[in-house]
């Protein structure tokens, strides 16, 4: 390997060394070098990868169109081992049960659903944040810090007297079960809880799967009820993020009929929702102000519902365009951006947009 040859282009920030260094092995590429070591160099932003029988090569700082790891090669299925998995499963079901031990960790012993639900939603979101960045070596290790989350409120009901893990598994499979009659068989369905009349023989049409997952579901909801005339907006969990929640609310008003007949219909609501804002705008009542902005949010959602877009992957997308696009222009501009003006700002953003247009569009096009 030459010395300085640059094999591809990576950025430091955080564990993104880390991250890269498993990409760039797992994709084979560190068997093309020995003795590989890293090293990072605050002044000059580079990564360097040396080898003691060949010299080194180094790593330039990265565009930010280019922060994705290199994308892992096609491999086969691997097939899952239950009775590997039972085993491992038991054993954190016991490391965790340890740990809330009268003997156990003083910080897990003192811990209850209200202090780590915070946790929860951070676990979930390293989950999405390795998918987003497809970063597939370290999704794994993310996947058990959320499967943790599980363990530890089973761990504590059971303390408390309420549940257990085993009945978190039983539920689930028996769900499982009763909501593919498809897959189970009918009687194995209803064996399992079912009590919708549904046809099993979906003759591989997902669409219809779902249509029996929803009676099903339905008749779960009936048999459960203690109000007879609950709303079938009561199965929208209020925790849900707002843009979802907003989009599953949507979702199911359009099944009784409530909703605009196309996504055109939406745009003069968009339209009259915006005018509505404007005049509490202008009259200062903030609480009336939070309301409009709340319908006219509502209102944006569920266009993307009619559109087969996901509002929250859609802003998800935006946040990290807008990301890219402010480090562009700090690494562009000589001086500080507040010093700017803001024709100068409009002007940087503008070259930010259009560098980084190509990359954008490529991966809009995924």
């Amino acid at each position: 390997m030459a010395k300085n040859r640059i094999i591809c282009v990576v950025e430091y920030r955080g564990r993104r060394v880390e991250r890269f260094r498993s990409c760039f092995q797992d994709n084979g590429l560190g068997k093309r070098f020995s003795a590989l070591s890293w090293s990072k160099d605050e002044q000059s932003r580079t990564v360097v990868v040396k080898s003691r029988s060949s010299g080194s090569c180094t790593l330039e700082p990265m565009e930010p169109q280019q922060e994705n790891c290199p994308q892992p090669p096609e491999r086969a299925s691997i097939p899952t081992d239950p009775a590997r998995a039972a085993e491992l499963f038991r054993e954190s079901a016991t490391i965790m049960a340890r740990l809330r031990a009268p003997d156990g960790c003083p910080w897990d012993r003192e811990q209850t659903f209200e202090t780590i639900r915070k946790y929860t939603l951070e676990e979930a979101y390293e989950v999405f944040d390795t998918i987003e960045r497809r970063d597939y070596p370290h999704m794994a290790e993310e996947l058990g810090d959320l499967l943790l989350q599980v363990l530890f409120y089973a761990e504590m009901a059971a303390n408390q007297g309420l549940f257990t893990i085993t009945d978190v598994l039983d539920q689930l499979n028996r769900k499982l079960i009763r909501r593919h009659p498809h897959v189970f068989g009918e009687e194995a369905s209803k064996a399992a809880g079912n009590r919708a009349d549904v046809d099993a023989d979906v003759d591989g049409s997902a669409a219809a799967v779902l249509r029996n997952w929803d009676e099903i579901k339905k008749a779960e909801k009936a048999l459960h009820a203690a109000d007879p005339v609950a709303s079938r907006l009561d199965g929208v969990m209020r925790a849900m993020p707002a843009l979802a929640e907003a989009a599953k609310i949507g979702s199911k008003a359009a099944k009784a009929g409530f909703d605009w007949p196309d996504w055109q219909g939406l745009l003069p609501k968009i339209a009259e929702e915006t005018a509505e804002l404007e005049a509490e705008v202008a009259t200062g009542n903030q609480a009336r102000v939070e309301a409009e902005l709340g319908d006219l949010l509502f209102t944006v959602v569920n266009l993307g519902r009619h559109l087969g877009v996901d509002a929250e992957m859609a802003l998800r997308g935006c946040n990290l365009r807008f990301r890219r696009r402010f480090h562009e222009m700090e690494r562009a501009s000589e001086r500080p951006l507040e010093d700017l003006t803001p024709d100068e700002l409009e002007a940087l953003w503008a070259r930010a947009k259009q560098k980084l247009a190509a990359t954008e569009n490529s991966e809009a096009g995924q």
